[in-house]
């Protein structure tokens, strides 16, 4: 079986070189260890040495020299915005404070998952909602290990 030793930050290499794509939610993202198959039905071996967020555009790298490009799939967002940027302040805040997993995107945009009850407060706080299927990363958190790359396709910055 394939096996997946590495990664390659997005940007670090050149993905049109890739030997195959796997499409991942975000939840599916953040392994270490793990039998995966890739867009074509083929097994490898997910295999690092530490549990990793793998980010739209990474490289997997093969035990066998080949490299599996990482695609973020799209699932089930909504996208929150506010009239000003003291109100999305305010709405981030209440998504925080209930410990909901947020995405900033560029133009001051706030996406969470399509959550009912969450959507149904931050309307009830004036926020204009968007649902739709998009790729979903939030921020990594304080204490999390990451950098930031910017997603042209998506006008987000997202971690890494």
């Amino acid at each position: 079986m394939r096996r997946a030793i590495d990664v390659i930050p997005h940007g670090g290499w050149d993905a049109g070189a890739a030997s195959a794509t796997v499409t991942l939610a975000f939840d599916e993202r953040h392994r270490r260890r793990m039998t995966l198959k890739d867009d074509a039905g083929e097994p490898f071996l997910l295999d690092l040495d530490r549990p990793r967020l793998l980010c739209d555009g990474d490289g997997l790298v093969l035990a066998a020299g080949e490299t599996i490009v990482v695609r973020a799939a799209a699932e089930p967002v909504a996208d929150v915005r506010a009239p000003d940027p003291a109100a999305i302040a305010r709405l981030a805040w209440h998504i925080g404070n209930r410990h909901a997993p947020l995405q900033v995107l560029s133009e001051g945009t706030l996406r969470i998952r399509d959550d009912a009850v969450l959507i149904t407060m931050l309307e009830g706080l004036g926020a204009q909602i968007s649902r739709h299927l998009a790729p979903f990363t939030p921020e990594g958190g304080a204490y999390a290990a990451t950098h930031r790359h910017e997603d042209a396709a998506a006008g987000a910055a997202e971690p890494h």
